[in-house]
């Protein structure tokens, strides 16, 4: 008969290695509610399973599904949720970040899931965490179908976190969109941001520590604490970029070819041209007008604050454009319509034209993200709040 080996009361412990497992457990508790809120029909079985598991029955009745997939992290603005000790809407950001990557192609999100990395758990503050991502799910119709909690002494502060995610999602391939479908005369129609979003925090950081601005200072510019403006959570642009193509091109109305809705950009890092022009086809340049919007206040204060060149900000931040639909010219009044009665403020940009006879008319950007695609030429000059 053998016997497990004892240690002294004194040993060494996992606990005292720095991982509190009754705390992961606890924090798991905190979260189940929000994330069995975001649960659909299709999905199989409930929260703390090994792997989550969806129903992918429908997908029988495609002609030829594609899985579109996505990952992606908040970047350094859970600094700034760190330093406000507010974690409850970092969760939004990372649905925004990466289920409207997968949007952009058409396809409807099928589940998400999340990672949290951190120092030590702190239970409140990972529920506060996950309830975010949650609450953000239920809103783009996205079950959030698992997630890990890693608590990693040593390697990070107690205090500190990170988190990132992936999505999966589906489309027909003959509905499919992006740079393919792009003509010329298509029409570019501006989906407005709610904020910075998520991109060029390490930027933004290093303006305000160079002001010495500490993040409760309030900012009349902005009608509230700086903390609060950087912490404004990325608006969600999937549920509003699927029901602009139901609306405009249903299922089964019109030919699959022929759809009006061509492509979606999503603006993230590299500023509005650079993703731009990810989506437009070669031979082709989307010519914008920065006067066809006003640029929000938060992004003429990074400017002025710290003396960032007008082009150094425009290939960093989104300056009030957050998703770009590229669309036919007799959808763009459906476009607008649509995007006003979800909220969200939309307006023509700019056009589609031939490369060939198309004259620059200010910066002309090309060849970002290791796309061989099409060009943007931004021109003309922004206007501020």
């Amino acid at each position: 008969m053998s016997t497990a080996p004892t240690q002294p009361s004194s040993g060494i412990t996992y606990a005292s290695a720095g991982v509190d497992t009754a705390a992961g457990d606890r924090a798991v508790e905190l979260m189940k509610a929000s994330v069995a809120a975001t649960m659909t029909p299709a999905v199989v079985g409930g929260v703390g399973g090994f792997a989550g598991m969806v129903d992918v029955s429908e997908l029988r009745a495609y002609r030829r599904p594609l899985l579109a997939t996505s990952t992606d992290g908040v970047g350094t603005k859970v600094a700034i949720a760190q330093a406000m000790d507010v974690h409850d809407t970092i969760g939004q950001d990372l649905v925004g970040m990466v289920v409207d990557d997968i949007a952009v192609t058409g396809a409807r999100p099928l589940l998400m899931t999340d990672y949290i990395a951190c120092g030590h758990v702190v239970p409140e503050r990972i529920a506060d965490i996950v309830r975010g991502v949650a609450q953000a799910c239920a809103q783009v119709r996205t079950p959030l179908l698992g997630g890990e909690t890693a608590e990693h002494p040593g390697l990070m502060g107690p205090d500190e976190y990170d988190v990132a995610g992936a999505a999966t999602g589906v489309v027909e391939a003959e509905r499919m969109l992006g740079a393919e479908r792009v003509r010329e005369g298509d029409v570019l129609v501006a989906l407005a941001a709610s904020g910075l979003h998520s991109n060029g925090y390490s930027l933004v950081r290093r303006v305000v520590e160079h002001a010495g601005w500490a993040l409760d200072r309030h900012v009349p510019e902005l009608g509230r604490r700086l903390g609060e403006e950087l912490l404004e959570p990325t608006r969600l642009y999937s549920a509003l970029c699927l029901d602009l193509v139901e609306a405009i091109d249903p299922v089964g109305s019109c030919d699959p070819g022929a759809l009006r809705v061509r492509a979606f950009s999503h603006v993230t890092g590299g500023g509005l041209a650079a993703n731009l022009a990810r989506v437009l086809p070669a031979g082709l340049v989307g010519e914008v007008d920065r006067g066809s919007w006003t640029v929000p206040a938060v992004f003429d204060l990074v400017r002025t604050l710290g003396g960032v060149p007008w082009d150094d900000l425009e290939s960093t931040l989104n300056l009030g454009v957050g998703m770009v639909a590229v669309v036919a010219p007799e959808a763009v009044d459906e476009v607008l319509r649509v995007s006003a009665a979800a909220g969200a403020p939309a307006w023509v940009l700019g056009s589609v034209h031939g490369a060939e006879q198309h004259v620059p008319r200010g910066r002309v950007v090309a060849g970002t993200k290791g796309v061989d695609a099409g060009a943007v030429d931004i021109h003309g000059s922004y206007r501020t709040a």
